[in-house]
């Protein structure tokens, strides 16, 4: 209790246009929860999968990612300390009125001062989110909310989960999308719902998609900031060229003989594809 009251009190100051606002916290029925501004567009996955409510078009997800972003580089460089997240996912992105993206959820959270060791005893995230080295090492970082990220942005653009059951076995999207990125159909097999009549608008996919590979690479070292990652957004610096090398690697196995939910929090382990720095080749 002591921990958790510590944290909510911390998080209580987080103040950005893109980072829900905390309101307090409550003690109900056992449970401790969280209380934040009203969203009343709710999250944004009900947009992404719920077939009952309107699609969002492409300018209006772009913005959202491009909010999203804001608020995580806040969270990492910009606020007194350093936030983790630890559970990026569109089910913890939360639209206002005006459907703008605020980033919620902070169950997860951890806050890391420059004399911590943010390694806990147990991973926990969502699966299909989960950088390969914090779920083999159990180590949180600013770097592995990035590769989250990554996926959140392959997500929004291709409107499919990022983990799903095909045959009795979990299919990446990860890995989806690079299969579509060697067959050349990347953009062709996007959200359906997207028009992309725009010449403006295709351009930006292309973008988003090279962004999201990058993002969710698996090495460390290979992904950007989130400062970076803003500048690329912003149109402010050029996404480097995604070389052969890059496209070929396999996103990692997770341990065989494991039950999973995509929305519960899990321990798990996996392996890190050996890759070098040379497959990034810069324009």
């Amino acid at each position: 209790m002591k921990e958790f009251v510590a944290e909510i009190v911390s998080i209580d100051k987080l103040r950005h246009r893109n980072v829900a606002q905390l309101l307090g916290y409550c003690c109900h029925k056992g449970e401790l929860l969280l209380v934040y501004d009203y969203m009343p567009n709710g999250s944004l996955d009900k947009y992404l999968y719920d077939q009952t409510r309107p699609s969002l078009d492409w300018a209006r997800r772009f913005m959202i990612i491009k909010g999203v972003a804001s608020g995580l580089l806040y969270l990492h460089e910009d606020w007194e300390h350093v936030v983790v997240h630890r559970d990026i996912k569109a089910s913890n992105v939360l639209l206002d009125g005006e459907l703008n993206g605020k980033l919620g959820d902070f169950g997860l959270v951890r806050l890391c001062q420059q004399e911590s060791d943010p390694r806990t005893t147990r991973i926990i995230g969502t699966i299909g989110y989960l950088a390969p080295e914090f779920a083999r090492k159990g180590k949180a970082t600013t770097i592995s909310d990035v590769f989250a990220f990554g996926v959140f942005l392959l997500e929004v653009a291709y409107g499919r989960r990022p983990s799903v059951i095909e045959a009795g076995e979990h299919v990446f999207l990860v890995d989806w999308v690079l299969e579509n990125w060697k067959a050349g159909t990347d953009i062709a097999t996007r959200d359906q719902r997207l028009g992309l009549e725009e010449e403006r608008s295709v351009v930006e996919m292309e973008m988003v998609l090279k962004l999201g590979l990058l993002c969710s690479h698996p090495m460390p070292e290979a992904r950007p900031s989130m400062r970076q990652v803003m500048q690329f957004l912003d149109g402010d610096k050029t996404l480097p060229e995604l070389s052969p090398a890059y496209m070929s690697f396999s996103y990692p196995s997770l341990t065989q003989n494991q039950q999973y939910d995509d929305d519960c929090i899990v321990s798990i382990s996996t392996s890190v594809a050996t890759m070098s720095n040379s497959s990034l080749k810069a324009r």
